[in-house]
């Protein structure tokens, strides 16, 4: 998916994978599950698509960029101090196709200018205001708990890559004992070549493992006094170590940058960074309502 928000790439070149993520101050990560059972819909009849929930007392508009390309105007359904963020829609099964995907993140982007928002996953619909109120009524106190420990908050992602083949290069060198078993295996020609190359994989191996964890542990300590929270994610693919998001304070945005800038410059060309943001806490709040698919007709 294009990311349209900032996204800055700090230069250096990366590998294996993190163990765990260090723990931050607080753990601020909220899961909650919601049944909900839209009424059976008619023929024709529209819905109303959910990007997400913020703290509103008032109406608020967002301008004409609903999902589905026609222009729908994008706004809230109130209860009582927290709010739907909504377009109408003529269709309840939405296919997650780049367009489609990059209207839902518009939105999104355009709330968060403005305000803390709780995003909805993709796909979110419900048939009237009305059937939204209800819910919003239905999980109401715990709505303004993650309204409330989210309120000022941004996400941060950051990816650090190296290149593996360049690492174990350095291993060798730098490693004494590695450096002078491979050495020996050079000038002897030993007959046991086979098992000498295995053992010295599994001694790059170990050495890779250890030279990642030392990696993630210090770029977590680095940024842990500018964040309040982190979760690590699945690495993707072997040159990957760190799949990490961060939520940091509004206002302490600049202090964070400054952070990541400052380990990536520490590292050189020996660690790629990939840091992206500001986007809504996607990785500290999972809220899901399981909505039983509407009928047509």
């Amino acid at each position: 998916m294009k990311k349209s928000t900032k996204a800055k790439t700090m230069a250096t070149k990366a590998a294996t994978r993190p163990r765990k993520a260090a723990k931050t101050k607080e753990d601020v990560h909220v899961r909650m599950e919601q049944s909900a059972t839209p009424p059976q819909s008619t023929p024709g009849e529209g819905g109303r698509y959910v990007y997400g929930i913020v703290q509103a007392k008032e109406p608020v508009t967002f301008g004409k960029s609903g999902i589905g390309g026609s222009g729908e105007l994008v706004y809230t359904v109130n209860y009582q101090d927290i709010a739907a963020v909504v377009s109408n829609t003529s269709v309840y099964i939405f296919d997650p196709t780049r367009e489609n995907a990059l209207a839902h993140e518009h939105v999104i982007e355009t709330v968060m200018k403005n305000h803390t928002i709780i995003p909805m996953s993709f796909g979110t619909v419900f048939r009237t205001d009305d059937d939204i109120r209800e819910v919003l009524k239905s999980i109401y106190p715990s709505l303004k708990d993650v309204l409330h420990q989210m309120a000022g908050k941004l996400e941060f992602g950051l990816k650090v890559n190296w290149d593996r083949d360049q690492i174990i290069e350095d291993i060798k060198r730098d490693d004494e004992e590695i450096r002078q078993f491979h050495q020996e295996i050079i000038r002897k020609h030993l007959q046991s070549t086979y098992l000498a190359r295995m053992q010295l994989g599994r001694m790059i191996d170990k050495a890779l493992a250890e030279r990642s964890i030392t990696y993630v542990r210090e770029i977590y300590e680095a940024l842990r006094n500018v964040c309040v929270a982190s979760r690590d994610n699945q690495p993707i693919g072997d040159k990957m170590i760190m799949n990490a998001a961060f939520l940091v304070e509004r206002d302490r945005e600049g202090e964070f940058d400054s952070a990541v800038n400052k380990i990536a410059r520490k590292y050189g060309q020996r660690l790629k960074f990939k840091y992206t943001g500001p986007w809504p806490p996607y990785n500290f709040v999972n809220i899901r309502l399981k909505l039983e698919r509407v009928a047509a007709g």
